[in-house]
């Protein structure tokens, strides 16, 4: 009876451990840090979309937490808007505040590698922080952008991120895409505000500057933006740099939410490249 006793106790204690966590405070973000009971093979940082709040702490993301998990790797879920603690809107999110969230969680569990994923509007701020702070050693963009776009606010007239205070240039709302965003076509209107090519160009993501390897997947059918043809225009620009990196662009037969159904191709990249 007491063997059997110390074996359910073991049993519960193990599961504890692979399931530990901990919130991580930090301003204007709110963040839930699980940590595997083996050794740590690294940090993946969970970033959601436009979505808002801690999508990657729900209970429907928690069968692939728990693959990474699995596999040996923290795993840090941080909302950025739409949560307790961080701003409401999608809108002028200070790129800096979210990096010392995850250098948190790094001093945490004392590692040096961290590798981040998004998802669409997330996608995007996953290559932005790469962009900024070297030490990002994998990025993985899922639906991803190759430039800034507005927030998402009323107005349309402010920039999704900042960078020290500072909103980064964005591809604005202009009269073309006024009357696809009245009748809900949003990948029309995208495309519309897209042949602003000035305003493009300003607002490119610096992906040039990223110190690591690279995987965006798409879906070739997507109807909220052509992230496949901007994950193109990423992958030219990666080219025309000479990035020394790995990077690659697989595209699905699908829309916006296709790349989520494809864990194993994210795995498999973090497998040989994190």
């Amino acid at each position: 009876m007491k063997l059997l006793f110390k074996m359910v106790f073991l049993f519960a204690f193990v599961c504890t451990l692979a399931k530990a966590q901990d919130t991580i405070q930090s301003k204007n973000t709110d963040a839930v840090l699980y940590t595997p009971s083996k050794n740590i093979r690294g940090l993946v940082v969970g970033l959601g979309g436009s979505e808002g709040g801690n999508a990657w702490a729900s209970k429907h993301w928690q069968t692939v937490r728990t693959q990474f998990l699995d596999k040996g790797y923290a795993f840090l879920a941080i909302a950025y808007f739409g949560s307790k603690n961080s701003p409401k809107m999608l809108d002028k999110i200070e790129i800096q505040e979210v990096y010392n969230v995850i250098k948190t969680a790094k001093k945490k569990i004392k590692t040096d590698k961290i590798a981040v994923i998004g998802g669409s509007r997330g996608a995007d701020l996953a290559l932005l922080l790469g962009s900024y702070y070297p030490d990002i050693s994998c990025i993985i963009g899922l639906s991803a952008s190759h430039a800034v776009f507005p927030g998402n606010t009323d107005h349309f007239s402010s920039s999704s991120w900042t960078f020290g205070g500072k909103e980064l240039p964005f591809v604005p709302v202009n009269e073309a895409a006024v009357p696809f965003m009245i009748d809900g076509k949003i990948r029309k209107a995208f495309e519309a505000m897209l042949q602003d090519k000035i305003s493009e160009q300003k607002a490119l993501i610096k992906v040039e500057n990223i110190k690591a390897p690279i995987l965006l997947m798409s879906g070739k059918e997507d109807e909220i933006c052509p992230s496949t043809e901007m994950s193109d225009a990423i992958i030219l620009r990666l080219k025309e740099n000479h990035f020394k990196y790995r990077y690659e662009h697989i595209k699905w037969e699908g829309g916006h939410s296709e790349p989520y159904k494809h864990f194993d191709k994210v795995f498999d990249f973090l497998q040989n490249n994190f």
